[in-house]
């Protein structure tokens, strides 16, 4: 696996070891990005604002892996992982992370990255939290009216469930059955408040309850396990069935952000932590996994060297495909 990673084929749907050697591959791009931009702000500084996704990177691959090239994604969460396990580059995520032109919106995204890449449904991330509901919603209401068998997947933390947006859009997703997933990675700490602290509930996926649709909690550093249950989702979306909610548990390693001292985290946060890149590669060959983590890092390498290359865009661009 070298090269500079513009795009990859995303895990295709399938339980044998081909599909466990791809997930794993790329579980371990994703890691190998954490891990080089953790080193590049620490060396060089930053001008945006970095959200490590660190230790969830198996619910964004395991999702990804059961949905179509076609189907909607709309983010919320932290880090790469989403936009890279739907297929998008190395090149066009690190140059947007970096500001440069060869990000995939030429540099403008900078700061806190709205990857967008349309022709694999990646449709950017909403300017504000909450709002990757309803526009996901949208995109779903659009693809039941055009009579496709395209699904829609929102991303978002627990944190966020809690927005007037979630309730709203859940109410009218099951009302007009729309093809739309809620899946929310729930790492336990809203920037620096504790779930149990703010929910009467003890998870997020049993308030699908209320709107009369499947609710599902699932280990969300197993990402088969994440893969099956988003399956099962897509194939209900799909049937013209209606909406699921899917939450993963998962585990936040890093701060809120690339330097947060985390004085708020408890003691025994960790003690459920199960390394994603683990317990895939503990599901194939050692070797084979260990020169597929070695070959994600040269990658990433290199793909980061080819951004750092790259220029700045220009100011006159500014107004450059922006529309009102």
């Amino acid at each position: 696996m070298t090269g500079t990673g513009r795009g990859r084929r995303k895990p295709s749907a399938r339980s044998d070891d081909s599909m466990l050697s791809e997930l794993y591959t790329a579980i371990a791009r994703a890691r190998a990005v954490e891990d080089a931009l953790a080193i590049y702000i620490r060396d060089h500084g930053f001008a945006g604002f970095w959200h490590p996704g660190k230790g969830q990177e198996a619910a964004a691959v395991g999702a990804c892996a059961a949905l179509r090239r076609d189907d909607y994604l709309f983010y919320q969460g932290r880090g790469v992982n989403w936009p890279l396990a739907k297929g998008m580059g190395l090149v066009p995520i690190l140059g947007d992370l970096l500001g440069k032109t060869n990000g995939s919106t030429g540099g403008k995204g900078a700061g806190v990255p709205h990857w967008a890449d349309p022709a694999l449904g990646i449709m950017g991330e909403g300017a504000t939290l909450g709002s990757v509901y309803h526009i996901a919603a949208g995109a779903a209401l659009s693809a039941q009216m055009r009579g496709t068998d395209q699904v829609a997947l929102a991303d978002f933390g627990d944190g966020t469930a809690a927005r007037g947006t979630f309730h709203e859009t859940l109410l009218q997703a099951a009302v007009w059955r729309l093809p739309l997933i809620y899946f929310c990675e729930n790492n336990g700490i809203s920037v620096t408040t504790g779930f149990d602290e703010v929910s009467p509930t003890k998870s997020i996926a049993e308030r699908a309850g209320a709107y009369g649709i499947p609710g599902e909690v699932v280990d969300g550093h197993d990402a088969l396990a994440v893969h099956e249950a988003v399956a099962k989702a897509v194939s209900r979306a799909r049937a013209g069935e209606g909406p699921s909610l899917i939450e993963a548990k998962v585990t936040r390693v890093g701060g809120h952000w690339e330097g947060d001292a985390q004085q708020y985290r408890s003691a025994d946060y960790l003690a459920d932590y199960r390394d994603p890149v683990e317990v895939m590669a503990d599901r194939i060959d050692r070797a084979l996994a260990d020169r597929i983590l070695a070959d994600a890092r040269d990658e990433v390498a290199a793909a980061l060297a080819e951004v750092e290359a790259a220029p700045y865009p220009d100011p006159s661009l500014i107004l450059k495909d922006v529309f009102a």
